[in-house]
């Protein structure tokens, strides 16, 4: 981001959403709402998490719990948290250092001893939130670094790639030996955690510092030597071309279902849309996401649209149109929102510019949801932007687009028994066998209303009442939703002057 700077629990509350009204069908219901809802979670700088590089681990604990339960009352089915900021690691990594914003001093281990990035998981899949591992693929040192650098950092290890620039250390993308060393970080924590998703942000080379070259003449003039052509600029597209390629297959070769994004700065090229003017982001820092998107190297796609929908050069709608427009391959696009200027400030936009982007998101036909940067605004709610958000916009759950290009098999139904109490009836599910669920989908009719929800796999057990609103609970129907997306066949337990399963 360019910017300064056993329990189980259930996912959302029952509730008439307002997408799916009364029933349309005696038997059938309609379908539960498709949208993707996520937010930043940024460790660099401690922005958002841990508050503090000085948190001891049950103090770091409890902030992840804060915020994924702001998660679960607004309805995100995703956080996207940046375990790699700068070569170094929010989790148990034998290649890099730990994060000094995690324990104060780059290389010390939290105490007592966790690890936060399976920590993270386990509990945002307890409430059916997906987590996305957020890694800086070229970052090497951040100007708010203050720690001594650890014996097995980068900078030490493989001196050979790394490169100052101002006042950070940077990956040289030109050396040979960098794609290497970046993909074996995404495949050790693609192969050894349980993560949903892997995403980048708008840094591959560095955003320019006015009249100072980034210091890859070394590198360059080795390309050369060896018989390359290209000019300077294509050259170092080219090797962000070809290193979004391999992460990609490389996901993919590792485990099939996790997703691959990235969330490139919102301009591709001025002009592009017509009339939109600001950093050339092809020229500037060399990446031509336009042909990521187009060539299917990714599987969604999150424009940083950091701007209010009437700026003049930057127009929101115009420029998510435009994306929309390029996505030939058909990918997720689900556009990356500042809810961060919702922030109280003198310069702070209204929380009524979110709502509104969010309206603009949900009627582009092809974007299927946001990505807010970040979750502080929520946190605090600011403005009562969670407030608002939680009664409004997401006041009922959805679940996130399908990825059929991942995988198009749906899993089977699961297995749904009942017991039966004085006023409710407790439904008991079980996963059949076969592919396992991340999620259950909950259908509910009370008379000739249908009501939804939407839950963590790991949650085996709710109830209903037998009447509410003075209907009676008439059918309740379970399904299975896989990493993919894909609702498999509902299991149905109708109610018939008593239950008979």
């Amino acid at each position: 981001m360019r910017m300064q700077g056993k329990s189980f629990i259930a996912v959302g509350i029952l509730i008439c959403c307002p997408l799916l009204g009364a029933a349309q069908s005696a038997d059938v219901p309609p379908p539960i709402p498709r949208e993707f809802r996520a937010a930043w979670v940024a460790t660099v700088a401690n922005i958002d998490w841990p508050t503090s590089r000085y948190l001891s681990s049950p103090q770091q604990q409890a902030e992840a719990i804060q915020i994924l339960e702001v998660a679960r009352q607004l309805k995100l089915n995703a956080l996207f948290v940046q375990f790699r900021p700068a070569c170094d690691a929010l989790y148990a990594s034998s290649q890099e250092p730990w994060s000094e914003y995690l324990t104060g001093l780059m290389g010390r281990a939290p105490y007592p001893y966790y690890d936060p990035l399976e920590f993270w998981i386990d509990e945002g899949h307890k409430r059916g939130i997906e987590i996305h591992a957020w890694l800086n693929p070229y970052r090497a040192r951040h100007s708010t670094g203050s720690s001594p650098i650890a014996p097995n950092h980068v900078s030490v290890t493989h001196p050979h790639i790394v490169r100052t620039y101002d006042v950070y250390k940077w990956l040289d993308p030109g050396e040979p030996d960098t794609p290497d060393y970046t993909l074996a970080a995404v495949a050790d924590i693609v192969g050894r955690y349980d993560v949903d998703g892997i995403v980048f942000d708008d840094y591959f080379y560095p955003y320019p510092v006015s009249g100072v070259p980034f210091p890859d003449g070394t590198s360059y003039q080795s390309y050369q030597n060896n018989g390359g052509t290209l000019s300077l600029g294509d050259w170092r597209r080219d090797n962000v071309n070809r290193f979004v390629q391999r992460c990609y297959a490389a996901i993919r070769a590792l485990k099939s279902d996790v997703k691959f994004g990235i969330a490139p700065f919102g301009i591709w090229r001025p002009n592009n849309p017509p009339g939109v003017q600001g950093l050339d982001a092809y020229a500037s820092i060399y990446a031509d996401s336009k042909k990521w998107l187009q060539n299917g190297w990714i599987d969604y796609f999150s424009p940083q649209l950091y701007w209010k929908i009437s700026a003049p050069n930057q127009s929101y709608p115009a420029l998510l149109s435009w994306w929309v427009a390029q996505n030939t391959q058909g990918r997720h696009i689900w556009p990356s929102n500042f809810a961060s200027k919702v922030d109280g400030t003198s310069s702070s936009w209204p929380v009524q510019e979110i709502l509104d982007q969010i309206q603009i998101t949900r009627d582009t036909a092809g974007a299927t949801g946001n990505v807010h940067y970040s979750i502080k605004p929520f946190k605090y709610d600011r403005l009562g932007i969670r407030t608002t958000l939680a009664a409004g916009m997401y006041s009922y759950p959805t679940l996130p687009p399908a990825t059929p290009w991942l995988d198009a098999t749906p899993p089977p139904a699961p297995v749904v028994r009942f017991t039966e109490e004085s006023a409710n009836i407790v439904f008991h599910i079980a996963p059949n066998r076969g592919e396992q669920p991340t999620r259950f989908a909950i259908y509910t009719r009370y008379g000739d209303a249908w009501q939804h929800e939407v839950i963590s796999s790991q949650v085996r057990e709710f109830q209903r009442p037998k009447t509410s609103g003075g209907q009676a609970l008439h059918t309740v129907l379970v399904s299975s939703v896989d990493r993919s997306g894909n609702e498999g066949p509902k299991a149905r337990a109708a109610f018939r002057g008593g239950w008979d399963g």
